[in-house]
């Protein structure tokens, strides 16, 4: 029977009820959701003290996607201390007889360590008779449960076998993956050892080491390692074994937050560049919302689709002041969603590590990998980190990067080497081919994300390989001293710089708004910057371009144009399209000295819809167009001057200062 119940917990209970933020969401549907999460944190708190003696110490189990005892009591923790900050529904009964001395916080205080639920549980009312409480309180003398020795050493402190060794590793600030049995030897896979490490770590505030000079192979398990704490690679390498795993969506390292995300209510529309909104809030936080009834970034051409629902995510102050750096970009005329994540003050450090996956082996489908490093915490810094790829054959699913950024601000990746993927080709939903690749690094949904001096191992102008990065819904991004292959702003980004880089074939590709910088650098791809044509080619903002040199298609005799995209007027994406407002182009370079023979000269843009021959062409949804453009000191290889465009009836209207 007990076998029985602790299996019920590790497969059924925990996995499918809590969600990942620590809550239960059943629960909170349910009419008297307070009482009901106590009810169930108790009765698991009550379940893993059973356990306490049993080799395999519950409290610290982990599901593959980090759900953990702990994690739910520190997500209902703060709603114990107060219960008026409860941001969900009211219990429609017995609202006034919560909380009293939950056995969750007398477990999880001494499981975990942490005199704060001690305290608390100590506060609360232990004589309380009202028989719904009763009802509902699934052990009513938890002291029984706990030995003298328990409460002397402070509960289950480690999983790691005896608790002398957990004092000396408390003790010393830091663990080893060896500490808690890794052998590093390439072979046997440490994936456990290495998820049990950080979980000691997070629970005690401890910095964890990898072991100099160690191979951690790490195969197809379906588990996590949560980072909570400072983690140095160092000198280790990693081995990822793609080639047989049980969950392909599990990243390898999730670097999240203790501070728990919560639903804010009374906030039912937002308007664009709102400068503050009606909430007070306990810190600075990222909010996201989302209008699930209106879709944005209709896709066009062989990979369309219906759209995604509207989406942003900003910056407020503890008052509900929006940092202006990082505006609200939409008008919200209804909110089906809206999320308050906590900025983490203190910076997490990460450094080190050599890694390599070795490719998995699938059908060239849209089925992504997600076997990756997961950011999900504001401030983060991650330096001199390595990823390299082996054993690409002719086919193999994409990944969803390598280094995964999301829903974080204030995230920095410096010194680090990435590796583009090989490119294959697969339908697209139009029903014919198109190629498909993976991006090594994703930015989804984050604020202030830069890349300093980082490059990849691969050549940037081999069209072998796919570009290096993505974006989605984010603000802010910059290159900075970065040779890579390619920017991509995916379903837009609001601000983005590129200064003193160097980027390859697939260049600049971009959509969205604000003001998107270019300087000191070396664009070696077809066109300058390139206006995705699959979401209309729209840039609500300016164009900068200074210091920098074009060498169109890396060389090759190609005709060249400085902004280049596509949009028929005929699709309708969800939004207005428009061209950038402004664009200011000061001191380039174009090397068009390698060029066809029939080459007429550079353009500053491409034709963008060929159908508009004259004045008849009828737009169903206009396109805006760029009002002015400024040139100072534009020079090129081949002598010839810089056109307009090769579309003379698109641009007319389009006014052209030199200096």
């Amino acid at each position: 029977m007990l076998e029985y119940c602790k299996e019920k917990y590790k497969t059924v209970l925990l996995p499918n009820q809590m969600a990942t933020d620590g809550s239960f969401p059943l629960e909170l549907k349910r009419t008297k959701p307070y009482g009901y999460s106590l009810f169930t944190l108790d009765a698991m708190a009550t379940l893993c003290q059973v356990y306490a003696d049993d080799t395999e110490n519950l409290f610290n189990y982990q599901t593959p996607d980090g759900k953990t005892l702990g994690l739910g009591i520190s997500f209902l923790y703060p709603y114990v201390v107060d219960k008026d900050t409860w941001p969900y529904q009211k219990d429609v009964m017995y609202w006034d007889n919560w909380p009293v001395r939950h056995p969750l916080l007398l477990f999880g205080g001494l499981a975990y360590d942490q005199e704060k639920y001690l305290k608390l549980w100590n506060s609360l009312d232990a004589d309380f008779d009202t028989p719904e409480v009763i009802r509902n309180m699934p052990v009513r003398f938890p002291l029984l449960w706990i030995s003298k020795e328990e409460i002397r050493s402070g509960g289950q402190l480690t999983t790691i076998g005896t608790s002398d060794l957990a004092s000396k590793l408390i003790a010393s600030g830091e663990v080893h993956y060896s500490d808690f049995g890794s052998k590093g030897d390439g072979k046997t896979d440490d994936m456990d050892a290495i998820a049990a490490a950080h979980s000691f770590a997070n629970q005690h505030g401890l910095m964890v080491k990898a072991d100099d000079e160690a191979t951690y192979y790490i195969g197809g398990k379906d588990r996590t390692a949560i980072i909570q704490t400072d983690t140095d690679f160092g000198t280790a390498s990693f081995l990822i074994d793609d080639t047989q795993v049980e969950n392909r969506t599990a990243s390898i390292f999730k670097v999240s937050s203790s501070q728990v995300p919560y639903k804010l209510e009374g906030i039912s529309s937002l308007k664009r560049n709102q400068e503050k909104i009606d909430i007070s809030l306990p810190s600075s936080s990222l909010i996201s919302v989302t209008n699930s009834n209106e879709m944005k970034y209709i896709r066009f051409g062989l990979n369309q689709n219906n759209g995604a629902p509207q989406t942003d995510i900003f910056l407020v102050d503890k008052d509900g002041i929006v940092d202006s750096n990082a505006p609200i970009i939409w008008d919200f005329d209804q909110i089906t969603e809206i999320t308050a994540l906590p900025i983490d003050e203190k910076t997490l450090n990460i450094t080190g590590g050599h890694f390599t996956t070795i490719a998995n082996q699938e059908e060239s489908k849209y089925n992504y990998y997600s076997r990756n490093i997961s950011i999900q915490r504001s401030n983060v810094i991650v330096d001199s980190l390595e990823h390299r790829i082996t054993d690409e054959g002719d086919h193999g699913a994409p990944y969803n990067g390598f280094i995964n950024i999301s829903k974080a601000a204030y995230i920095t990746i410096k010194n680090t080497i990435l590796t583009g993927h090989k490119t294959y080709s697969t339908i697209g939903t139009a029903g014919k081919p198109v190629t498909m690749g993976t991006y090594d690094i994703i930015v989804n949904r984050a604020l202030n994300v830069s890349f300093i001096n980082c490059s990849q191992t691969n050549d940037i102008d081999d069209s072998m390989y796919w570009g290096i990065m993505g974006s989605n819904y984010s603000k802010n991004l910059l290159f900075d001293h970065c040779t890579f292959s390619r920017f991509d702003a995916h379903m837009g980004v609001a601000n983005a710089t590129i200064r003193n880089s160097t980027l390859g074939h697939m260049g600049i590709n971009a959509i969205g708004s604000g003001t998107f910088t270019v300087e000191n650098s070396i664009i070696r791809s077809r066109s300058l910057i390139n206006l995705r044509p699959d979401y209309g080619s729209t840039w609500e903002g300016k164009l900068i371009i200074r210091d920098c040199t074009f060498v169109p298609g890396g060389g090759r005799p190609i005709s060249a144009s400085l902004i280049s995209g596509s949009n028929s007027g005929q699709h309708d994406f969800g939004y207005t399209c428009y061209m950038p407002e402004q664009i200011t182009i000061e001191n380039l370079h174009i090397d068009d000295s390698n060029h066809p023979e029939d080459y007429q000269g550079p353009a500053i843009f491409g034709n963008f819809n060929p159908q508009m021959k004259d004045d008849s062409y009828v737009e169903k949804f206009p396109y805006i167009i760029t009002k002015e453009v400024s040139l100072k000191n534009v020079t090129t290889s081949s002598g010839k001057e810089l056109r307009v465009s090769e579309n003379e009836v698109m641009f007319k209207e389009i006014k052209v200062k030199t200096n």
